[in-house]
């Protein structure tokens, strides 16, 4: 049973994967990042004593690595106290501490809204997520050296998020959640599930995402068809530029002397010249030259200008600084290699030819 299940999961992943060609922005380290703060109540799973609930207080840091997979790390503490017996009692702590215990624990999250019907560039207004994390649970007893009042801690949950604002910057949250003591003082099995060393755990709370570099909240997301289709319009365009050959013939004199004689002449021919564009491709955000890039640039002779270009990504004066930078870098090279750079400039963002890359002319 096990098996089928993680076979249907491969699959959903499979299809959901393959279902457009499309393509996510590299996540950078501190990228989709957020902060969330929850406050509910709590009670025994067994609902033998649910009144009066325990209210509790959580805080939680994340960060989202892609748009289904996450991670948090996640501490609560729960207040008041009221004895259910013994069994609910690993829950509880002395009846006149403010604190009566608290958990601290990391947890994964899976986004099934994104996993089930595919991400469309941004967060939904609504989502839900499964959350299941591990941790450590602490009830605060008179005798600090007492270890029984020290738990490990299972946390499986869901959380259905309205995420508000045109960018999704802000989310409210709703998380109903079970927490386990799974310790087992028998020894007889390494973990247990058992209700009645469990809490059943309801908040409600706010989120904030903080952007991310491309400016924008979760991943910014390239069509690969639509990209494919401009870099086949630029090649497109530049194979249609006529291609010119120039032939110099060099015609030498005999010297008449004291007898006019005829001499025959080979005319040397000077080597082809392809003045056909170069174009050089750069990755994202950056202006360092590739072996490809370096080898096509070898092939460049004669006097050249260079007109480098960035991607739409950025502000308007970072892009502008960072074609101006590729530009420098190709200039230099050809430079070393001796060939004449007439003049090379950079062209920030325009149009078609915004793909990072320089494109590299023969006069």
């Amino acid at each position: 049973m096990k098996k089928k299940i993680f076979i249907l999961i491969a699959m959903m992943v499979s299809a959901i994967t393959m279902k457009a060609q499309t393509a996510l922005q590299t996540s950078e380290l501190f990228d989709n990042v957020y902060v969330g703060a929850e406050v509910g109540v709590a009670t025994p799973l067994t609902f033998d004593h649910v009144f009066p609930l325990n209210p509790l207080a959580t805080l939680r840091v994340g960060k989202q690595f892609t748009p289904v997979w996450g991670a948090e790390v996640e501490g609560t503490a729960w207040f008041g106290s009221h004895i259910h017996g013994s069994a609910d009692a690993r829950f509880d702590g002395l009846t006149h501490n403010v604190v009566r215990g608290s958990y601290v624990g990391v947890n994964g999250t899976i986004n099934l809204s994104n996993l089930l019907f595919g991400y469309k560039g941004k967060p939904r207004h609504f989502e839900v997520s499964t959350v299941l994390g591990s941790g450590w649970i602490h009830t605060f007893t008179p005798n600090a050296s007492d270890k029984a009042n020290n738990y490990f801690g299972v946390k499986t949950g869901l959380d259905f998020a309205v995420n508000l604002g045109h960018s999704r910057t802000h989310t409210v949250n709703l998380r109903p959640s079970i927490l386990w003591d799974v310790t087992n003082p028998s020894g007889t099995m390494p973990l247990q599930f058992d209700k009645r060393f469990a809490q059943l755990n309801v908040s409600v709370g706010y989120t904030y995402h903080f952007n991310t570099s491309n400016g924008t909240r979760y991943f910014k997301q390239y069509n690969i068809g639509e990209y494919e289709a401009t870099i086949a319009k630029l090649n497109e365009e530049l194979s249609k530029k006529p291609k010119e050959v120039t032939v110099e013939k060099i015609v030498t004199k005999e010297v008449v002397k004291e007898v006019i004689k005829e001499v025959p002449v080979e005319v040397p021919t000077r080597t082809v010249v392809d003045k056909s564009p170069t174009v050089v491709f750069f990755a994202k955000n950056s202006a360092v030259l590739t072996d490809e890039a370096k080898a096509a640039l070898d092939r460049v002779k004669g006097i050249v200008t260079v007109k480098a270009y960035a991607s739409p990504e950025g502000s308007e004066a970072y892009n502008q600084e960072l074609s101006e930078k590729r530009a420098y870098i190709v200039s230099e090279y050809l430079i070393h290699n001796g060939v004449t750079v007439d003049e090379a400039v950079g062209c920030g963002v325009d149009g078609d030819a915004s793909n990072r890359v320089a494109i590299v002319t023969v006069q």
